[in-house]
């Protein structure tokens, strides 16, 4: 009894499947080093940012207590992407007993392009980064000189004259950073957590955080970053940042998951049925997330001179 092309598809996909989760592991996720991930039960998500109380004032002996008022700040969403990419395998391909040669390239091929294509979609939130055409809750870019507060006033996450990553402008970010307030101007602990640069800055970025002594002087003097230990989880290089100077600093915020985040609505799936009008056998792989960030406290950046 001949094999119906159905069944060939059901003996085909486990296999398939298998080749496709190996590829699919074997390139590393950079995407997690910048967001915190979350699932997602809806076409999209919404983050409410609350503002807090302001600074507590003294109470005069015999007055009442004064009040104050938590009030909504911004809304940050997150709008789910479906991304997703099929192959076909051909008739006379399967009658050639090519499927196996041809089912392994193919599959390892589509697992690379779906992990590429999420790598990019993280990436683009920081490469837009420094862009007014892609803003945030608040109105304005996620690196931005000018991020409204509730209390009045204005704060930065970036250099009023942003540099190159050298010794000089990496301690300045780091001072900038331990100057964070929240919405209302009080101070509140914002620490580096980890350096974020593209491929070109590594060698800057490992001589930065872990010479012993400061570079490019003859002077004795410590390497003050490294010795300080400030950012904990050393520099990471992210592949897919389109500026060979730019860098970040993602921080404490983020990592508590207020900051940058990302939201798996639907996890990575892969299906195979046979197409009775061509007799191919077509296999697909399909996936729901979206990337973006909520309080811009989580990241510090700059463009480079």
């Amino acid at each position: 009894m001949a094999i119906s092309r159905a069944q060939l598809a059901a003996e085909l996909e486990p296999g398939l499947n298998s080749l496709f989760g190996l590829e699919y592991e074997s390139h590393g996720e950079e995407y997690s080093e910048i967001f915190v991930m979350e699932d997602s039960g809806r076409a999209f998500e919404e983050e409410v940012m609350l503002v807090g109380f302001g600074a507590a004032p003294d109470k005069a002996e015999g007055q009442g207590v004064s009040f104050d008022n938590a009030n909504e700040s911004f809304t940050a969403r997150y709008t789910h992407d479906t991304v997703a990419l099929a192959f076909a395998l051909t008739e006379e391909a399967i009658e050639d007993n090519l499927y196996d040669q041809l089912g392994k390239r193919y599959t390892k091929a589509l697992a690379r392009s779906m992990k590429h294509s999420k790598e990019v979609k993280a990436a683009s939130v920081l490469n837009n980064a420094f862009s007014s055409s892609f803003t945030g809750g608040d109105g304005v870019s996620l690196i931005n000189t000018a991020h409204p507060l509730a209390g009045g006033g204005t704060e930065a996450n970036r250099a009023t004259t942003m540099a190159d990553l050298n010794e000089t402008s990496l301690e300045a970010n780091l001072v900038d950073l331990a100057t964070f307030t929240d919405d209302r101007g009080l101070q509140i602990s914002v620490m580096p957590s980890k350096l974020i640069v593209p491929p070109q800055l590594v060698f800057v970025a490992d001589r930065l955080l872990n010479s012993e002594l400061r570079t490019a002087t003859a002077d004795n003097d410590i390497n003050s970053i490294r010795n300080t230990g400030m950012i904990s989880g050393g520099a990471v290089v992210n592949h897919y940042l389109n500026d060979p100077d730019a860098y970040f600093i993602i921080t404490s915020v983020t990592d508590q998951g207020e900051g940058l985040k990302g939201f798996q609505r639907t996890a990575m799936s892969t299906s195979m049925e046979p197409d009775f009008t061509t007799g191919n056998i077509r296999y697909k792989a399909r996936e729901r997330y979206s990337f973006g960030f909520s309080d811009w406290r989580g990241i510090y950046g700059s463009q480079g001179a």
